[in-house]
């Protein structure tokens, strides 16, 4: 498979990534308002839009004209989610499905997961 093959589908599985886990804050809303950090007001609110924001732009990514836009929304986006993660290490927060002995391993996750994005959506090769 060439490497533009293998980037568009790369592309789909991300998309399909984000719109899974933007529909899982409206699904198990509870778990993701647990990690938000307490010093946020209207926690529940934040985790609609970012859920909204996810789904947004994983169809975004699937898109040519608006993939530029929809990557650098995501790559935003993580940035500003990644205290809610580190939050929940730190607090040990029970996701559900998360295991707590490697919640701060995923934490590099999310950086490979900004990596993916601006690969798949405006970064060259």
């Amino acid at each position: 498979m060439n490497m533009s093959k293998f980037k568009d589908y790369s592309r789909l599985a991300c998309g399909a990534f984000f719109i899974g886990v933007g529909l899982l804050h409206f699904v198990r809303t509870k778990s993701f308002v647990k990690i938000v950090p307490s010093f946020l007001r209207y926690r529940k609110e934040v985790v609609y839009i970012s859920g909204w924001l996810e789904i947004l732009g994983g169809i975004g990514i699937l898109i040519p004209w608006t993939r530029p836009l929809a990557g650098r929304g995501l790559v935003a986006l993580l940035y500003a989610v990644f205290p809610a993660n580190l939050n929940m290490a730190i607090q040990r927060i029970d996701f559900g499905y998360i295991p707590k002995a490697v919640l701060w391993g995923r934490l590099p996750l999310q950086f490979l997961l900004i990596k993916w994005v601006k690969w798949v959506s405006f970064e060259l090769a």
